[in-house]
């Protein structure tokens, strides 16, 4: 294809993605000088979208970036009341008490939110700056100017399938700026190809991640008690894959019910999303939800790996915000503080850097801030909890890592030092002639749900006729080597259920379903071949979550 002519716009600083670390870093910066330049370029249809998360909410950062939100009408309408933590058996549950647990590890003074509904409500305290917010607007490459990051191609539309320009083709626009801002959230494309260029991971361990799945659901009010927060672990997971849940009952009768698996299983036969609905049947679980009905479902993978897998977050030309940098607090399950941290950071690193007349550098004072700040002081005490369960399992990162926790909060060190990560999800991966396939139970309709039904409730859709954003480095890869030798486990790890393998006259063959894709990333992140690259589609396509 010939050389695609675009038109250009110049800002101050261009940000990718309107998440809570994009807006963030938005608001941020005019307020430091309003007659900064800013633009927010968000995929999804609308601002929040495609944001999932819990989301239990510590408002550090939004106490830093908008001290009045309460008089300024932040939907942070449901203080947690109630803090309980289940560990499950097939058919009971034992409550661990809190004293054991460090300070911080207490959700009290917390909030349950939908950060969709946080993040619409941020976006319009950005544009009431005089921030500039363009939702539908998928960034699909990276503009350089030499070796630096100089800003994004945004709108591109109407490609045909095989990739030429059909007839209503926009080649969209290139929106340059002195900085540009990954905020992509979890894995994103663009913060993927900047990593590689500029090897910002070397040095640190690798990435880890969770698969994360979440239902909305209205129950009986006579069952509802808003402001409480039940998380769990054990059953139905077992020895076969870190993780837990999360039950959070926030305004009007509604619960988030939410289930996380980490992905360095080892069996290729685990089903995360069966395990998900297999949850849901539990005693505890089922006894909430009976008489209630679910109202919307959604997937996204969650960055686990902790302080020791934070790339270097600076590059020529911009920074990593966010999940894009991987800032979540495992223990604490929560990132959305972090992010909005991170947000505050760069944005404040930028600024100086403008005023100072620089451009197109390394924002090291970002860097500086990141490593030594808030966002340090949160994540250092609980690195070690997500490596101990990894090498040595749920009982001893319970025990272990606690322990760990009340040393690096009460003296400032770890008798560990600090534990590492040694592969990838993907590597993690075991053949399929080590393990025997997992019998799931029927989804019954009524607690559980088959994927296709579920799917529906994401409201996702994509335009049919553009290029399959789910690229393939070798189409042979999935039934020449991942069938025979790991059973093939896109057809597992998918909780929208893209990847199905069909028998046909000729044999298997493997098909991609992209229309369902939930923007999850797990493919990107999972498959053992590291075969599937996860691309953005058309702007506005995907998940159309209302609540999340």
């Amino acid at each position: 294809m010939a050389e695609v002519e675009r038109e250009s716009m110049e800002y101050d600083v261009v940000i990718v993605g309107a998440g809570p670390a994009g807006l963030s870093a938005a608001i941020r910066l005019k307020q430091i000088d309003p007659d900064l330049s800013v633009v927010v370029l968000e995929k999804g249809s609308e601002v929040g979208a495609h944001i999932l998360s819990g989301a239990v909410l510590d408002p550090v950062g939004l106490n830093k970036l908008i001290p009045d939100w309460k008089e300024k009408g932040a939907p942070l309408n449901t203080p947690v009341e109630e803090d309980n933590f289940f560990v499950l058996s097939e058919t009971g549950h034992t409550a661990l008490p809190h004293w054991p647990m460090p300070r911080f590890m207490s959700n009290h003074g917390n909030y349950i939110v939908s950060m969709a509904n946080v993040c619409r409500w941020m976006a319009e305290q950005a544009e009431g700056l005089g921030v500039e917010i363009f939702p539908g607007m998928s960034c699909s490459e990276i503009v350089w100017d030499g070796d630096r990051v100089a800003g994004v191609v945004a709108g591109e539309f109407g490609k045909e399938a095989d990739g030429t320009p059909g007839p209503g083709y926009e080649p969209g626009m290139e929106l340059r700026g002195k900085y540009v801002f990954l905020a992509e959230g979890v894995r994103g494309s663009l913060s993927k190809v900047v990593m590689e260029k500029f090897n910002l991971s070397e040095g640190h361990d690798p990435q880890k991640f969770g698969l994360g799945m979440k239902e909305i659901w209205e129950i009986d009010p006579a069952k509802h008690k808003a402001g409480t927060v039940t998380h769990t672990m054990g059953w139905p997971l077992g020895s076969n894959a870190g993780g837990g849940s999360f039950i959070y009952h926030l305004e009007n009768n509604q619960v988030f019910v939410g289930f996380v698996v980490h992905l360095n299983y080892k069996n290729p036969y685990l089903f995360p999303y069966m395990e998900f609905q297999r949850f849901k049947h539990h005693p505890v679980v089922a006894e909430l939800l009976e008489g209630g009905k679910r109202v919307a479902y959604g997937a996204r993978a969650i960055s686990e790996g902790g302080w020791q897998s934070i790339p270097k977050v600076c590059f020529p030309g911009g920074a990593l915000l966010g999940c894009s940098a991987g800032l979540v607090n495992v223990p604490r399950i929560k990132g959305n503080h972090n992010a909005m941290l991170s947000g505050i950071a760069a944005a404040e690193a930028a600024a100086a850097a403008i005023k100072a007349g620089r451009e197109g550098d390394e924002l090291t004072e970002y860097e500086a801030d990141l490593r030594s700040g808030p966002i340090a002081d949160d994540l250092k005490k609980v690195r070690n909890v997500k490596p101990i369960w990894s090498k040595w399992g749920m009982l001893a990162s319970t025990v272990l890592g606690g322990f760990d926790m009340w040393t690096n909060d009460l003296f400032g060190f770890s008798v560990f030092g600090t534990l590492h990560h040694d592969k990838t999800d993907a590597a993690s991966t075991g053949l399929a002639k080590d393990y025997q396939p997992i019998d799931y139970p029927k989804p019954d309709g009524k607690l559980s749900f088959d994927r296709l039904t579920n799917v529906s409730f994401s409201f996702t859709n994509h335009e049919e006729s553009q290029p399959c954003h789910l690229r393939l480095k070798d189409p042979s890869v999935p039934i020449a080597v991942n069938l025979p030798k790991y059973a093939e486990p896109a057809q597992r790890y998918c909780p929208a259920g893209v990847y199905e393998v069909l028998e046909g006259e000729d044999g298997p063959r493997f098909q991609i379903n992209f229309q369902n894709c939930v923007h999850c990333k797990t493919c990107d992140i999972k498959d053992p071949s590291q075969n599937i690259t996860w691309t953005t589609p058309q702007g506005g396509d995907g998940p159309n979550y209302p609540n999340m």
